[in-house]
Formats: structure tokens, C-alpha cells, sequence
């Protein structure tokens, strides 16, 4: 009897470290949303940001961290959180345990960080000019040729890839709806909040530029997509102080009631708004990290 309760025992041990050890993965794989910074639970890309390479990134020496449980990027960084944040293209609700993100090894080196020309010829004789650089997953607002705001996007995947040239943008809708993609839940029409259009195509698919989530790679489905932490609290409920504003800042710049009559927070037609051109490829994802041999 005393070999087999030995037995027994044994495999109650093996019971608890397989159990063990299923939760922990499962922890790591499927992160819950909760109101704190956290990935969608459909999210299943366990990212590897440190994979997406970036020409502008060559001159900085930076290293991959791998997010721990309970580490967000305000408990890593604490004020900088937000150039880290930039440099990763990524906004905080996607910053979750597994994942793992480039962390520059002088946080000085990308304090106003933009991979886009201080100068751009091209734009030196419009009043406003709007740069979209797909290697780089960057927007930037131009003046005479000058950058006055500078801000990571997701633009469209290689399967539904943002169309490259120039454009102009034609209407803006401040609440605008999209109508052909739901929410993760599928519970209403995906928000499309500060949205500017660019281009329709030959199917009459509007293009547009407008508030997203940022994953830290390109994720649209066409459309550019930039910062807006407001839209995120109202959607999902994350993040509970809502910092990042960029499409509030882009649209207001762009074709606000400065320069336009009063805005209706519906869609206007626009004459003589911005240019918009688009350039380059996306990104190469490297099949390994650069820091893994």
C-alpha cells in the first residue's frame, strides 16, 4: 500500500505543476481587459515591437524589454512613458504582459524623436501640407515646408494597404462612424472620431484620417489612424486618464473652425483643404528580433 500512496502523491505533485504552469501561460497569451492598460482579449499576436524595423531607428541605440505582469509604461518609465510610448508606435492600451517593446538605452536620445525632415521641400509652398511615411508609421503637419506636429499612425496591413500619392483632403466629420467595421464586441459601429477624408475610391471606399487604437504596427484596414486616448476611455474604458490626443490636434490644425466656418460635428464637405501625400512601404517585420541570435 505504501508504494502505491507514494504514487499517488506524485502525481497530485505533477497535477499542481502542469495546472500551474497552463494558467501562467494562458495569463501570458490572453491578457484580460480590465480598466487598466491592457490588450483586447482577442488580441492574439504576443507583439515582438522589436521585430518592426524602422530606418530612423539606426542612429539610436536602443534594446528590447519584455513586459512583465503589472509593469506598464508609466511604472517603467514615469514621465517619459510618453516618448516611449511614441517611439513604439503603440498606444498604453496595448501595452500587456508578453509582449515585448524597444526601449532606447538614453531615454535623452528620443525625447522629440520624429523620423520625419525638420524641412520638406515639397510642402514649402503650401500652407499646409500633411506627410504620411508608411516605412516609418509617422504622420507629420507641415507649414511652407516647416514640421509643426509630428505623430506615429497605423495605416493600412499589406492586405488592405493605404493607397500611396497625393490627395487632398475633401470632407470632415468630427463624430464620424465606421460603416463597414464593429467594435471588437460587435456591439456598434467602429468610432471614427476627428475624421478627415482623403481619397474615395474606384468603389466609392472612403479613406480617411481619424482616431484609432495604435498596436504598434500597421492595423487599418486603409485608413491612417492616430492617438486619440479620449475615444479609447469611451469605447473600451482604458485608459482612465486620457493623455494621448493627437487626432484632436491633427484635425484641429488641419481643417478646425480656424480656417473653416463652425464645425457641426457631422460630415462637411471641404474645399482647398490640405494636401495629403502618402510615400513610401510598409515596414519589414523581421522573422526574429535583431537582439536574438
Amino acid at each position: 500500500m505504501h508504494p502505491s500512496r507514494m504514487r499517488l502523491s506524485h502525481k497530485i505533485v505533477l497535477v499542481f505543476i502542469f495546472t500551474s504552469l497552463l494558467v501562467g501561460v494562458t495569463v501570458l497569451r490572453t491578457p484580460s481587459e480590465t480598466s487598466e492598460p491592457g490588450a483586447s482579449p482577442t488580441d492574439k499576436a504576443m507583439e515582438d515591437l522589436s521585430r518592426v524595423e524602422y530606418p530612423s531607428l539606426k542612429n539610436i541605440k536602443w534594446h528590447p524589454h519584455f513586459i512583465q505582469p503589472n509593469q506598464t509604461l508609466e511604472s517603467l518609465f514615469g514621465n517619459d512613458w510618453i516618448w516611449v510610448a511614441r517611439f513604439n508606435r503603440i498606444d498604453r492600451r496595448h501595452v500587456y504582459p508578453g509582449m515585448t517593446i524597444k526601449v532606447p538605452d538614453n531615454i535623452a536620445d528620443i525625447r522629440g524623436y520624429t523620423p520625419l525632415p525638420r524641412f520638406y521641400e515639397p510642402a514649402r509652398s503650401h500652407d499646409k501640407y500633411i506627410l504620411v511615411d508608411l516605412t516609418e508609421q509617422w504622420l507629420g503637419g507641415y507649414e511652407h515646408g516647416k514640421l509643426v506636429i509630428s505623430v506615429p499612425a497605423a495605416t493600412g496591413r499589406a492586405e488592405a494597404p493605404t493607397p500611396t500619392g497625393l490627395f487632398r483632403i475633401s470632407a470632415r466629420d468630427q463624430n464620424h462612424t465606421s460603416s463597414l467595421y464593429k467594435t471588437q464586441n460587435d456591439e456598434e459601429q467602429y468610432p471614427m472620431d476627428n475624421a478627415m477624408r482623403f481619397h474615395v475610391d474606384e468603389k466609392s471606399i472612403g479613406y480617411w484620417i481619424h482616431a484609432r487604437d495604435l498596436p504598434g504596427r500597421p492595423a487599418s484596414h486603409g485608413c491612417i489612424g492616430l492617438y486619440d486616448e479620449a475615444m479609447q476611455k469611451r469605447v473600451f474604458g482604458a485608459p482612465d486618464k486620457p493623455v494621448l490626443l493627437d487626432s484632436e490636434k491633427v484635425y484641429a490644425w488641419a481643417v478646425g473652425e480656424a480656417d473653416y466656418e463652425d464645425d457641426s460635428g457631422n460630415l462637411e464637405e471641404l474645399e482647398d483643404a490640405p494636401s495629403v501625400e502618402i510615400r513610401g512601404e510598409l515596414p519589414r517585420y523581421l522573422p526574429k528580433s535583431p537582439f536574438r541570435r
